[in-house]
């Protein structure tokens, strides 16, 4: 599946520049007919959410890409959920459709098998939406010397963790955590104990009952859930795909496994995996890596966070969703990125582009240069707090409740615990 948008030089020119002379930049020799930026993310499968916006964001793009040097095409296509899946259609990206800056996002499923065909094949790379642990690490990436190609944004493990112990120790609930990891990139880093949370979990006092990864789509908790209850678990936690908690969730009540406090990382994301969960989705907790309520704008339209939630809204009939911010920074980001470029025929001209970017999105300031929001080389760190969903008469609402890592984006409310 793909889809394509395109702009000639003509409408570039004329939307640039009207009847007078064209601006500076776009007076620079073209180096192609087009320039092709390849995105990769999943749009079906169990992790279809995560690019619900995906469509209306690009479809927004046109004005920006009118201001750009060169003619753009964005060729979209679909990992299906499915790391495989993602490695065939980046390579189809860099191979037969010849993209000259590739995209990819949303968990490492999509962005980690993305970014290695990227760096095998030497073609410029961005990514997000997905902790840069599990993405940097889970490449068997080297902190001494990193990568050449491939560059991230996204928060770490370590802002999930300080939101998570943040969200605890507001509810009071007793500091025993019990945890599910699944056998997955994700699954593996969360949980391991070097770089995950069982090290920061117990030096902030709380006790983690681990049983194990289990396989994605799992139908039976019963082992887990037995564990839980054996040792007295009062907190949930975890990263699971919706379809695995919601399994998880009915079967811990069917099973007389009541936890004060549930705080799952990628499941509880969206407001439609909440809600089918119907009553019992009320009161549960989530990182929150972006919101209405995030104090920043978009270096491509000026919307505010509040205004692009509140299009996307009006235009979609649907809540405002997490990956939103990140969908559109991501361009804002390759946009940018391409105005810089000295020779858009040259990846390491590009590549160079990329290492020099300093600019502020949607989803805060992106910049690879050395700091303290750059952990490792080739990632970037993005803000992070926490939240919980409350059911009302419209249905869900994310109230953000913890803000220990970033204080200028206010809370709204306090953690209650579940019924």
């Amino acid at each position: 599946m793909s889809k394509k948008i395109v702009l000639n030089r003509r409408s570039i020119l004329r939307a640039g520049a009207g009847i007078v002379a064209a601006p500076a930049f776009l007076r620079r020799a073209y180096a192609a007919d087009t320039f092709k930026v390849g995105l990769v993310s999943p749009l079906t499968g169990p992790l279809a959410g995560f690019g619900e916006a995906q469509d209306w964001v690009i479809a927004g793009l046109k004005d920006a890409m009118a201001k750009l040097p060169v003619p753009i095409e964005i060729i979209a296509k679909d990992s299906q959920s499915n790391p495989n899946r993602a490695a065939e259609v980046a390579t189809e990206l860099i191979e037969k459709d010849g993209v000259k800056l590739l995209l990819g996002k949303d968990t490492p499923d999509t962005t980690n098998p993305v970014a290695d065909q990227a760096e095998l094949n030497g073609v410029p790379c961005i990514t997000n939406n997905c902790p840069w642990q599990p993405y940097f690490f889970g490449r068997n990436g080297n902190p001494a010397t990193g990568f050449k190609w491939t560059y991230h944004y996204f928060w770490g493990l370590e802002d999930v963790i300080a939101n998570f112990v943040g969200i605890w120790d507001q509810s009071g609930a007793a500091k025993k955590v019990g945890g599910l990891f699944p056998n997955d990139a994700d699954g593996n880093a969360w949980g391991d104990k070097e770089h995950g949370l069982p090290g920061p979990l117990k030096a902030a006092g709380y006790d983690l009952v681990d049983p194990g990864r289990y396989q994605p789509l799992n139908n039976d908790f019963s082992s887990q859930i037995a564990a839980f209850k054996a040792a007295g678990v009062e907190i949930v936690t975890g990263v699971m795909i919706p379809p695995d908690f919601a399994t998880f969730w009915a079967q811990a009540a069917q099973q007389g496994f009541k936890p004060k406090v549930v705080t799952i990382g990628k499941a509880l994301l969206f407001p439609a995996s909440v809600q089918a969960l119907g009553d019992r989705g009320d009161g549960l907790t989530s990182e929150i890596w972006w919101s209405p309520n995030h104090p920043f704008k978009s270096s491509l339209t000026g919307q505010s966070a509040k205004e692009l939630a509140d299009a996307y809204t009006a235009a979609s009939g649907k809540p405002w969703t997490q990956p939103l911010g990140f969908a559109h920074s991501i361009f804002e980001v390759a946009f940018d990125v391409i105005k810089r470029t000295k020779d858009l025929n040259d990846p390491e001209s590009i590549l160079a582009a990329i290492t020099e970017t300093d600019l502020q999105t949607i989803t805060g300031p992106i910049s690879w240069k050395a700091g303290p929001n750059v952990p490792v080389k080739n990632v970037c760190k993005t803000p992070l707090v926490g939240g919980q969903w409350t059911k009302g008469d419209k249905g869900y609402d994310l109230t953000i409740t913890t803000n220990v890592q970033q204080a200028s984006i206010p809370v709204a409310g306090k953690v209650r615990l579940l019924n």
